[in-house]
Order: C-alpha cells, then structure tokens, then sequence
C-alpha cells in the first residue's frame, strides 16, 4: 500500500499538510473527505521524493544524524523480532519530519508489494548511496540485518562525529584569517591615507617603512578592482580546470605530495576506505563487490585509481595487502594490518582495527596543526599591524626631532 502526500483544506478553509497510506490517490481522496477535508493536491510520496532537488538538479540528501538514527531505529525493532513493514510503519510514526516519514513510508510501500528493504532503499539513491543498499543486501541475504543495521548506524555517527570535529577546528581560524584581512584593508585603505596628508607638506624625508605603507595603501585604494578581478579570475580557472577530469587528478596529485596537506588527504582518505571495506566484509559483501563500492568514497582520485587497480590484481589472485601497497598512497600500519588479517582470517576486524587507527591519527594531526596555526595568525595579524603602526609614527617623531 503506497504512501501518499497530501494538501488539504478543512471546514474553516485552514491548510493542511499530511501523509496517508492508501490503494490509489483516489482512495485517499476518499479518506480525507471522510475526515471533513477537501484534497488540493495528492502526489505519491516516493515519486515526489525522487523528483525533489536542490534547485541545480542534484537531488537533497538528509542529515548524517536523521540517517544515524532512522538506522537506530530500524536496528532495535528489527532486533526485537518485528516484521520489516511494521518496523518500518513505527519509526515512521516516530519521526516529526514529514520527508523522512515520507521516505520511510515510500520503503514501506515497496516492502508491502514483496520486495526487500534493500530494493525500498534503492528508489532513494542520494539518502541510501550504494554502500548503504549493498550493505542492508547483504545483511538481509545473510539473516543479520539488525546487527548490520547496527554497524551502518555506528559508521554513520562516528563519520559525522568526525566531520564535526573538523568543521569545529577550521571554524576559528577562518573568522581570524577573514578579521585579519578586514582590518588590514581598512587600515591601508582609511587610516594610512589621512595619516599620511599630515607629512605631504612637512618636506621631511619618510622612512622606508613609511613609504613602502604608502605604496601599499596607493596600489589599493587605486587598484582595489583589479586584485577583485584576479581573485574572481583565479577562482574562475581553478573551477574550470577542476571540473575536467585529467585537471582534477593533477590536482589530487599534487596535493599528495604537499607535506602536511597530503598526509591529511592519505589520512582521511583511507580513513574512510577501511571503515566502508570493513563494514562490507563483516556484513558478508564478497571482498571485490567491497573494494568497487568502497573505492566509491575514496574522494582523491588517485587513491580511488589504485584502489580500482587493486581489485583487478585480487581478482588475477594476488592478496589485498600487497595490492594497495603497490601504489605507495597508503600507510605501512594499514597495509601490515590488512596483510595480519588475511593470514589470520579476521579481514573485517583488522580493517575496522585500521580505520580507527587511520581516525585517530587523522584528530591527533587536526589538533597538533590548528593549535600551531592559531598562534601563528595572531603572530602574523600582529606584525602586520605593528608595520603600519611603526609606519605611521616614525614620521611623527622624526618630525619632533625637527623641531627641537
């Protein structure tokens, strides 16, 4: 029985908003006139979810905390022993956001036609992106779906633990370096032009300091537009050479050869390759269907490259550790954990064993970087406002000296 999202108007012309369960439209229809409602509009809310999107043609997905816990949610009752369409029907009763009871019931529609949660995922690719569906396949194919359901919610709140932590730590340093370049431009821009009127008809020879301010502040005021230009023209190339694929790639390159950038982009990278094959292999996902899909998060292409090249050499026979350690992209603990695993049988534990590994790290460098880089902007923001004022008041006391 399909879910379906209606408007609707009551007795007193007030509009309503709501979801219904129903054969067809017009059976819901029916329902609303049945409860004093006039229908303005019925649409099926699994197709009204599909058509959605951001305005630039990319369909929204939901928050990593909706998608953490709707997965709770469905792993407890699930656990419990409750059929998947009743499961289904309670988490969607729970939840007061009409699009996730939308999306939820649309998974609830396919499940009741006989088809598995895993094919009602796949009608909402950009919430449930391939890991996910291939993960909950095979948790439903092996009968461990709560315990994969649980694996799926930990993955999801520990990736937006991390994202978090990063946001958090970037924040402060950005408002320093946008406050920096604010009061740097006033001051070069109003101060230091004023100022500067008071020695224009003293005749007195300026210091060098004094003078290169002068020129700093003249360049500006005269040529504030072009240093517009260049910053959008910059940007303008950056994107474009971006948006091509053998661009991008250099790009990639070249930020794994840049000293702490690249440890950062390796770090994070394969932080999120482990955790995704660990997931994949513990929930029974055979180990090259695993490596395609995980390689689908590697976000740095080269990395995603080698992992690619990976698989073809564990499907000519040769074991997963000395593949990836072809490439050199990933670390030596990783590779040697990876290798320990398969001499040891327990790949999925030593992948999830590395991936916390790789996260740990990758917050200890987060830290180590912002705590040495929020002293160093002060220091920077400090000096450059120290030129300007010692630019401004060695004039001042040669003119003293002058006069007396």
């Amino acid at each position: 029985m399909p879910a379906f999202e209606y408007v609707a108007l009551d007795a007193d012309g007030r509009r309503k908003k709501g979801i219904l369960e129903g054969d067809s439209a017009r059976h819901v229809r029916q329902q609303l006139r049945e409860q004093g409602l006039l229908a303005t509009s019925v649409d099926e809310a699994a197709q009204r979810e599909s058509s959605q999107s951001t305005g630039f043609g990319v369909q929204r997905s939901i928050s990593a905390a909706d998608l953490s816990l709707i997965t709770r949610q469905l792993a407890t009752l699930t656990k419990s022993g409750l059929p998947l369409d009743e499961a289904t029907a309670t988490v969607a009763k729970q939840t007061e956001k009409s699009r996730l009871q939308r999306l939820i019931l649309g998974i609830r529609a396919k499940i009741l036609e006989g088809h598995s949660l895993a094919d009602g995922m796949a009608q909402f690719p950009h919430v449930f992106n391939s890991l996910y569906r291939s993960t909950v396949a095979a948790g439903e194919q092996t009968g461990h779906l709560d315990i994969v359901l649980e694996r799926l919610a930990d993955y999801t709140e520990s990736k937006q633990r991390l994202q978090s932590k990063i946001k958090m730590a970037l924040l402060y340093p950005a408002v320093l370096i946008f406050m920096a370049i604010t009061i740097v431009s006033f001051l070069l821009a109003y101060v230091v032009p004023e100022v500067v009127k008071v020695f224009e008809d003293s005749g007195q020879t300026l210091p060098l300091i004094t003078r290169l301010m002068i020129a700093a502040s003249d360049f500006l005021v005269d040529y504030y537009w072009l240093i517009i230009v260049l910053i959008v023209a910059g940007i303008s190339v950056f994107s474009m050479v971006y948006k091509q694929p053998a661009g991008k790639e250099k790009i990639h390159k070249l930020w794994l050869k840049l000293p702490l950038v690249g440890r950062l982009v390796r770090g994070s990278n394969t932080a999120r390759f482990t955790r995704t094959l660990s997931i994949l292999v513990a929930s029974g996902v055979p180990l090259l269907e695993a490596l395609k899909i995980s390689g689908q998060v590697v976000e740095n292409l080269p990395m995603r490259h080698a992992i690619i090249e990976a698989g073809l050499r564990v499907r000519e026979g040769s074991n997963l550790a000395k593949s990836l350690d072809v490439s050199g992209y990933f670390p030596p603990i990783v590779v040697n954990l990876i290798a320990s695993g398969e001499v040891s049988g327990n790949l999925g534990e030593m992948l999830e064993r590395s991936s916390i590994n790789q996260e740990q790290e990758l917050e200890t460098l987060i830290t180590t970087l912002m705590g040495l880089l929020e002293p160093l902007l002060l220091l920077v923001m400090g000096a450059v406002i120290l030129m300007i004022v010692l630019a401004v008041l060695l004039p001042i006391f040669n003119l003293n000296q002058l006069i007396q």
